[in-house]
């Protein structure tokens, strides 16, 4: 008894052969819209401030850097002026502060050289 129990399981289980599968017309998936949720969008837009904010502070950085460069060759060329000026204003002493052109200048003031008042200085 137990061994037909089991048979007529069995048979239960398997496909006749006989018989031939229905073949079910095709149709197609139906796709699930894929919505949004509120946390992605937030994600989405903080993303995009985030990318936004990052990029004024990089331009200000280049602006900032750039108007320091500037600031810096403007001194430099200062710098550059104030230089050939003191060039120029050596070379006028030195032409000034000849003995010649002091004693010229001494003789047309109606100064003379009296020997015992001649203070010998030590320098340059």
């Amino acid at each position: 008894m137990a061994v037909r129990v089991r048979q007529s399981l069995y048979y239960q289980q398997q496909e006749a052969p006989y018989e031939q599968p229905t073949i079910q017309p095709k149709t197609k998936p139906k796709l699930k819209k894929q919505r949004i949720t509120a946390r992605e969008k937030f994600l989405y837009i903080a993303f995009v401030i985030l990318i936004a904010a990052l990029a004024i502070v990089i331009l200000h950085k280049q602006s900032a850097i750039q108007r320091t460069t500037i600031e810096i060759k403007e001194i430099e060329k200062e710098i550059a002026e104030i230089k050939n000026e003191n060039v120029d204003l050596k070379v006028q002493v030195s032409e000034l502060s000849t003995y010649e052109r002091i004693w010229e200048k001494a003789n047309s003031l109606g100064l003379t050289l009296k020997e015992d008042n001649v203070k010998v200085v030590p320098g340059e």
